[in-house]
């Protein structure tokens, strides 16, 4: 089965902390984000502080002070900064990376080979550090397939609309028009080939009517979670992408009636008037584990 079947991680909200800010990264200790991406590139300047944030990121996973997954942003290929990156943050604690500037699947290839490397030298599992490869170029939407399928460490690919948008030298409008294709293609890419598609930051951090607007869109357009910006943007996040209890009601019950439809010899059960197909069945077995998969997560962390 695609989908949730081979989905090991809960990957609602994934907030970005600048990593050199021990002040905000005390308040993400506390943060109901499902993943934390620390910061070491766009947020970190002047490039000074990049060696602090690195610091701060191995001595707080070090000690173990945070509850969520921990994705490092670390810096692009051509920064002068990504292989200090690599070498001082895969240690036990890190669960995987976000790469931005992923143009083409060569780029994350070429992550998979140095981290394959680092893993043998550090006589860590290869395969311990997971990819979330950041789509945010014109030819990353288009390659976003090979990006894909460029490494078996990819677990979800990320919009970010704001360097696609000056990439393409168009307009971040209000409506959202311009992201909305590339928003249908990226999601369509990551399900095509069983990872999760997360959808860009809403810039628009204190209008949370606006983020709900861009929530009902992007779980309609098939995302997985959201990039965020801001903690008080976690609960509407979380909430919109985790199944609503009509939903998880909806899905026992269909998949009560198309089992007792299979013990009675049925070819088909009926709810509310309309036949139970297969893909209705598949769609409430999806439900069923992603709740359930949620609901792990939330006892782990009590």
């Amino acid at each position: 089965m695609k989908g949730v079947e081979k989905q090991k991680y809960v990957l609602r909200s994934l907030m970005f902390v600048p990593a050199h800010n021990e002040k905000l990264l005390n308040s993400a200790m506390r943060a109901e984000a499902d993943v934390l991406l620390l910061d070491v590139e766009d947020s970190v300047l002047p490039i000074e502080n990049k060696q602090i944030a690195r610091d701060n990121i191995i001595h707080y996973v070090g000690q173990k002070k945070f509850k969520q997954l921990v994705f490092p942003r670390i810096n692009d290929r051509e920064s002068g900064q990504m292989l200090k990156d690599l070498m001082q943050l895969t240690i036990p604690g890190i669960s995987g990376f976000m790469y931005p500037k992923s143009y083409t699947g060569q780029d994350v290839y070429f992550i998979d080979r140095l981290l394959e490397t680092l893993e043998y030298e550090k006589n860590l599992p290869l395969g311990t550090f997971k990819l979330i490869p950041l789509i945010e170029t014109s030819s990353a939407v288009l390659n976003a397939q090979d990006i894909c399928k460029a490494s078996k460490r990819v677990i979800a690919i990320a919009f970010g609309c704001e360097d696609f948008v000056t990439d393409l030298g168009g307009i971040h409008d209000n409506e959202g028009q311009s992201l909305f294709i590339p928003r249908a293609l990226i999601s369509l890419a990551a399900r095509a080939n069983n990872v999760a598609p997360i959808d860009t930051v809403h810039i628009r951090v204190h209008d949370l009517e606006d983020l709900e607007r861009n929530l009902i869109i992007a779980k309609n357009l098939g995302f997985e979670g959201m990039l965020v910006l801001h903690p008080k943007e976690l609960p509407l996040v979380n909430k919109y992408f985790s199944p609503s209890e009509g939903e998880i009601a909806d899905a026992e019950e269909m998949l009560r009636l198309a089992k007792e439809a299979e013990i009675e010899g049925k070819g088909v059960a009926v709810k509310n008037n309309k036949f139970i197909g297969p893909p209705m069945v598949l769609h409430a077995q999806n439900i069923v584990k992603k709740n359930n998969l949620i609901m792990g997560k939330v006892k782990r962390d009590i």
